[in-house]
């Protein structure tokens, strides 16, 4: 399966501005959709936002949509998560995975081992 490798997170204020990279291994990547997932320990993986396999749709959750921007480069095997206007609620682990359609949000796997994002007041 598709292995992938987020970086990125980091410690910001409610307000700034991180960016998120996925990296993934093997050429199956291009024929695949990508997403972005968090996590809060305890609780369930929640959707972030969802982009087709080459890169023409987009899919977001209502509480990011205008803030956060989804984006791959097929060429790098690399997905990216702009996220801007940080809150607090934003806080989480971010994870990457793959899947046979954008749409399909409870249907993506080959998760990764996340990066850390935290948001302070």
């Amino acid at each position: 399966q598709v292995q992938l490798v987020e970086s990125g997170g980091g410690l910001v204020q409610a307000g700034g501005s991180l960016r998120l990279s996925c990296a993934a291994s093997g050429r199956a990547f291009n024929y695949l959709a990508m997403g972005w997932f968090r996590r809060t320990p305890g609780k369930e993986r929640e959707f972030v936002a969802t982009i087709n396999w080459n890169g023409d749709s987009t899919y977001y959750a209502d509480f990011v949509k205008g803030r956060f921007t989804i984006s791959r480069d097929n060429a790098k095997n690399t997905v990216y998560l702009q996220m801007n206007s940080l809150k607090p609620e934003d806080t989480a682990v971010y994870y990457c995975a793959a899947g046979n359609s954008y749409r399909s949000t409870s249907n993506f796997g080959s998760w990764g081992q996340g990066t850390q994002v935290t948001v302070s007041s």
